[in-house]
């Protein structure tokens, strides 16, 4: 059920008078919930039962915090239908979009608690002491990874379950033995309080600490600032708009202390289509990527906005069928009236820019908040001239730019801010004869596609979601897949310890049986 409350650890609280309503974008009015906006006081609570309970969490073993994870996912299953119902309401989305994401959800959950039971996560180096060593002795060094503190998540606004309240930043932080204070995002807080419910039980049945974690309202900015300055809050994770990621990054550059913050901002996500691509399956891709570029409303971090090419006929006619194709798709609700506002704003700018051309766009009667689909075409040049043209605009909008030769091709490629994803169409043979693009778009981006498109993030170990700056304020970390722990934890070496002191992970006899690097060799074997 829905109470409008705030989640403090274990209690809930509502005593701020200053309340809220969340939306229905299709219904385009608001929907019957009230939500309470935190107040200064239950802001520092929050933190400060966080802080309480980091010095009881940090020393639970992996095997008890995955039993938590593994809670919170079947808590979250437990919710039904009711989770599904106001999650369509308040998004927009259909209700087969709301259940796969409550699916990646769970697995993201239980895939972190894999990575606990295992344990190897910790990345646990032991050099073991040579006194005898000439000219001067060596000392015994064992170094791990430590949780840094208390953790404050911002819910993303495309995908209320899987980059929010429980999504992979709260998954990743709890997982590395972080508590974690969630700031709701306004536009789907009935979701995340029925997560925060689950979340809550789940630490209830399984003995965590009061403040392992909190879920805090909030509509405007004084909320998220006040946790990103508050000294006991030790790390941040946010996914959106790159506005909001930047004012966090330097709030908390700023502090006494400054901290970390993982943020996940803008991205145009280039596709370079060589010809062979084009001469061979030059349709078929424009059809693909008509449907990529209208997945979700163009919602996605990962939409592809900016498609580069060769200029000639074989790039005319993809052109045109991407056109034509993705003129017959029906527009698609998007998430907000003020999302669906920004939309229609970038759309318009971008479109009055001098030298471009309008490949497609849906002009027929929609019904409000739906977003009308958009292409564009300008030549290399012209894009390279006018900053404007690099511009994310979050929704179904795409820029096809034509450059005259591979040079120039190569130029545009370098020119790129960071980017997330970038995906290179073509046949393997003449790969090749392009290494220079190649080379251009890996230093560009976080992830490179070959013969695919960008929407759609899998998560697995393997997976790299994040890229240099702007669409990211740390290229060296993912927000997707289980290496996201990395960012909420830090190495501590530990100077002629005894054994039995030590973390059980670095001890001679190795309790937990995990693998190590001792001395230069990976094993498991006792010391």
């Amino acid at each position: 059920m829905i109470t409008g409350k705030n989640y403090i650890g274990v209690d809930t609280s509502a005593k701020n008078s200053r309340t809220y309503s969340t939306f229905n974008p299709k219904l385009n009015k608001p929907t019957e919930w009230i939500f309470h906006e935190a107040s200064k006081e239950e802001v520092n609570a929050a933190v400060e039962k966080a802080a309480v309970a980091f010095e009881t969490y940090r020393t639970f073993s992996d095997r008890k915090k995955a039993e938590f994870l593994k809670a919170i996912a079947s808590e979250i299953e437990s919710l039904g239908d009711e989770l599904i119902s106001v999650y369509v309401q308040e998004s927009g989305l259909p209700e087969g979009r709301a259940k796969g994401e409550r699916g990646r959800t769970m697995g993201q959950l239980r895939a972190f608690a894999t990575l606990l039971e295992e344990g190897s996560w910790v990345e646990a180096t032991i050099d073991t002491a040579q006194p005898d060593r000439e000219p001067l002795p060596k000392v015994d060094l064992r170094k791990m990874l430590l949780p840094i503190g208390p953790i404050v998540v911002f819910g993303a606004s495309n995908f209320p379950l899987a980059f929010s309240t429980a999504g992979g930043d709260t998954a990743s932080a709890l997982a590395a033995g972080c508590p974690v204070i969630v700031k709701s995002h306004p536009m789907h807080a009935g979701t995340g309080e029925l997560v925060a419910s689950a979340i809550a039980i789940a630490a209830k049945k399984t003995g965590m600490p009061d403040g392992v974690f909190s879920n805090l309202n909030s509509s405007d900015l004084e909320v998220g600032q006040l946790l990103t300055v508050h000294p006991k809050v030790k790390g941040i994770g946010f996914t959106g708009s790159t506005n909001g990621g930047m004012a966090l990054y330097r709030l908390a550059s700023q502090r006494k202390e400054p901290i970390p913050v993982f943020a996940e901002m803008g991205s145009i996500n280039p596709v370079i289509v060589l010809p062979s691509a084009l001469e061979q399956k030059g349709s078929e891709w424009a059809t693909q990527y008509a449907g990529s570029i209208m997945l979700g409303a163009g919602q996605f971090c990962t939409n592809p906005g900016l498609i580069l090419g060769i200029k000639g006929q074989a790039l005319d006619s993809f052109v045109a069928t991407l056109g034509s194709e993705i003129e017959k798709l029906d527009p698609t609700c998007m998430l907000h009236p003020n999302i669906y506002e920004g939309y229609e704003k970038g759309k318009k700018e971008l479109s009055s820019q001098p030298k471009t051309v309008e490949v497609a766009s849906h002009n027929g009667n929609v019904a409000p908040n739906f977003a009308q689909q958009k292409v564009l075409t300008v030549s290399a040049e012209d894009f390279l001239a006018n900053p404007v043209l690099h511009r994310e605009v979050f929704g179904p909008f795409s820029i096809v730019v034509q450059c005259k030769d591979k040079e120039e091709l190569i130029t545009v490629t370098q020119e790129l801010e960071g980017q997330l994803t970038g995906t290179i169409l073509g046949k393997e043979t003449e790969i090749k004869t392009y290494t220079e693009v190649v080379n251009a778009l890996v230093n560009r981006v976080g992830r490179i596609i070959f013969n695919g498109v960008p929407t759609g993030v899998e998560v697995c170990p393997s997976m790299m979601h994040g890229g240099p700056f702007p669409s990211t304020t740390d290229s060296r970390f993912t927000s997707v897949g289980t290496s996201a722990i990395r960012r909420w934890v830090r190495p501590v070496s530990f100077q002629s310890w005894p054994s039995e002191l030590l973390p059980e992970a670095l001890r001679n006899n190795n309790p937990l049986g995990i693998m190590r690097l001792v001395n230069g060799e990976h094993t498991k074997q006792k010391i």
